[in-house]
């Protein structure tokens, strides 16, 4: 019953702002309530308060004791959401795949899948020495296992 209420107070604070987004909504058996969102141009703690109060405020708590935790999804937590691939184009993802792991810039992020882009240095096919080659891979969001963006100081 808990579990609803809050669902539907959170998508309806959600819908208020349609520059955020949920990214995991979870409840305990103690009522412990974690919510981690997403935005399109980051989430600040305003944003935070703005859907702890959106719940919080509404529930009654002489019917209902719960505990209520919103925080925004972290810097190094794996991407999930394919909005989370659109705000981060240009940056440089760490993609596993089950066949393999791909480093590059993100370059494309459509509906169906993503293009990362990335350079290496490769033997000259003729002669010795290498040489700097260009590659890029489609990569369909099915066969993401795990995406995270690299932090680069």
């Amino acid at each position: 019953m808990l579990k609803t209420i809050v669902k539907d107070l959170l998508d309806a604070a959600l819908s208020e702002r349609s520059d955020l987004f949920l990214i995991e909504f979870s409840m305990s058996q103690d009522n412990h309530i974690r919510v981690i969102l997403d935005g399109d141009k980051g989430v600040l703690v305003e944003d935070c308060i703005f859907v702890s109060r959106a719940i919080e405020h509404n529930i009654d708590r002489e019917e209902y004791d719960f505990s209520l935790e919103v925080m925004s999804a972290g810097a190094t937590a794996p991407l999930v959401h394919k909005r989370q691939y659109k705000k981060n184009l240009k940056r440089t993802l760490e993609v596993r795949t089950s066949s393999n792991k791909i480093e590059g810039t993100l370059t494309s992020a459509t509906e169906t899948d993503i293009l990362l882009e990335w350079k290496v240095r490769e033997p000259k096919p003729i002669g010795k020495g290498k040489v700097t080659v260009k590659k890029q891979a489609n990569i369909p969001y099915e066969d993401i296992l795990e995406a995270k963006v690299m932090i680069k100081f």
